[in-house]
């Protein structure tokens, strides 16, 4: 499931600050590493193992929100005769960790970045994740260097990938590239992103794939209380991760023809779920006929109305589990498909923020050489699916925490108010206990009735508890 984008803004002493800085505490989440991984790190950071192949003369670019500094990806898009050409460097995480020393057992225990509204707490050190292994703008980074050569239509005609030394040429962000764009002040490679980006869009809606355009959320302090606002994603966030999805199929469909692989694989939602969320679609007042497929539904949404917002962040339960799902010597598992991507899909494309990214990348390097994959790779793949599935765990459980802490004190002070609000669960056992999601703002909160609360349905509510020291909102129907 995708996070939750909420991002917290107000000095470390502001209440909500302490609250989640409470949190981490509780959770026993520290971001300080054991003294040898961290020297280790200081080693390595000085003396990566680097490749022979030099491709710093390609001027690649990154794409990321403006205070990022753990940059996995960076491209460089091109015309290739009538088709083109794109190439996306990865960092290359494997340079800087040794298998089985320090570090890497660390990064096997974490799994995954950790983010809070107001931090994150990174898989690797900073002086890697946001220093030495970062593709940042005009450093010389080792690179796992895809080249992805598409027809006029955006379809893959080949794929290849190698290790190379890469440099980043120029430190982009969503608004900017938007603006360029749509101005046409844009150079060619970067002009490409959205020719290349809304053609695998139309690739997408053809296979039946999902994208959901879930809007970010912002808490910000203002005369000590909590104020929401939104940032709808602009179409520059698809194109860009139209690019990272075409490079996770590809690294699915070389490590399905290697016969050794980790994939990313989802089940197509069962019909209960699909059928829970047409009756949250009618409550939100959200028309959706019996012929449009939810496919189609989710396209026609706009992310800037608030009914939709909410429907669009419900519609992401469709994405629980999810899961890895790992292959060896030809023998193919049952799903090998992402119903979400509607293709075989894998994660390659974050290693700095997330452990199996790492793996991935070496199987579809070695598929890529003609090679066996590195004994150590193989030596981690059986346990790789269950780290991963606990990594995900926790991350829920931060997510969920931190969701709580910020609606609890965005709604403080508001007690016995009444919302408009949709009946989006009820406990199977208990009909008298449930989940609300009010329509504005876009808040998710549990509800306790008298009677049997009507799934699906619309319902005034009152808020009877915003708790941000206890992590609670409750709610009544009014």
């Amino acid at each position: 499931m995708p996070r939750r984008h909420i991002r917290v803004t107000g000095a470390p002493e502001a209440p909500l600050r302490a609250a989640l800085t409470a949190l981490r505490t509780d959770l026993g989440i520290s971001e300080s590493y054991p003294p040898e991984a961290l020297a280790e790190a200081e080693r390595t950071a000085t003396t990566p193992t680097l490749p022979s192949y030099d491709a710093t003369d390609i001027p690649l670019f990154t794409i990321d929100p403006p205070a990022s500094t753990d940059l996995d990806q960076a491209m460089h898009l091109s015309r290739q005769g009538t088709g083109y050409r794109v190439r996306y460097a990865i960092a290359d995480v494997a340079a800087f960790v040794a298998p089985g020393a320090a570090l890497d057992a660390e990064t096997h225990r974490r799994v995954t970045t950790l983010y809070f509204p107001d931090e994150r707490i990174p898989l690797h050190p900073a002086l890697l994740s946001e220093g030495a292994a970062s593709l940042l703008p005009g450093q010389v980074r080792p690179a796992a260097l895809w080249t992805i050569d598409l027809d006029e239509d955006a379809r893959t005609l080949a794929v290849d990938v190698r290790r190379a030394l890469v440099r980043s040429t120029a430190k982009l962000d969503y608004a900017a590239v938007q603006k360029q764009i749509d101005d046409k002040t844009a150079e060619e490679p970067l002009a490409l992103l959205r020719e290349i980006g809304e053609a695998r869009e139309r690739l997408e809606v053809e296979r039946g794939g999902i994208s959901l355009n879930v809007p970010e959320q912002e808490i910000v302090e203002r005369d000590h209380t909590y104020e929401l606002s939104y940032r709808a994603p602009l179409p520059a966030d698809g194109w860009n991760a139209q690019i990272s999805l075409l490079t996770g199929m590809a690294a699915a469909d070389l490590m399905l023809s290697a016969g050794t692989g980790v994939l990313r694989t989802l089940p197509a939602a069962p019909d209960g779920a699909v059928g829970r969320l047409r009756r949250t679609a009618h409550a939100l007042h959200i028309d959706w006929p019996h012929h449009v497929s939810y496919a189609q539904l989710i396209r026609s949404l706009d992310p800037h109305r608030p009914h939709h917002a909410a429907f669009l962040q419900e519609c992401t339960t469709l994405l629980r589990g999810a899961g890895y799902t790992v292959f060896r010597d030809g023998a193919l598992p049952p799903i090998t498909t992402h119903a979400a991507v509607a293709a075989p899909y894998a994660h390659c494309t974050a290693p700095l923020r997330r452990l199996a990214d790492r793996y991935a990348s070496e199987l579809c390097l070695a598929a890529a050489a003609g090679e066996p994959p590195p004994d150590w790779v193989l030596a981690a793949l059986e346990t790789l699916p269950h780290e991963m599935a606990d990594g995900s765990r926790r991350a829920g459980t931060v997510e969920r925490e931190c969701v709580d802490i910020v609606e609890a004190a965005l709604l403080a002070g508001r007690v016995g108010e009444v919302f408009d609000g949709c009946v989006v669960d009820v406990e199977e056992h208990q009909p008298t206990l449930g989940t609300v999601q009010l329509e504005s703002p876009a808040i998710i909160g549990r509800i306790e009735g008298s009677g049997q609360l009507p799934l699906g349905e619309r319902l005034r509510v009152r808020l009877t508890q915003a708790d941000p020291a206890a992590a609670k909102v409750r709610f009544a129907p009014a």
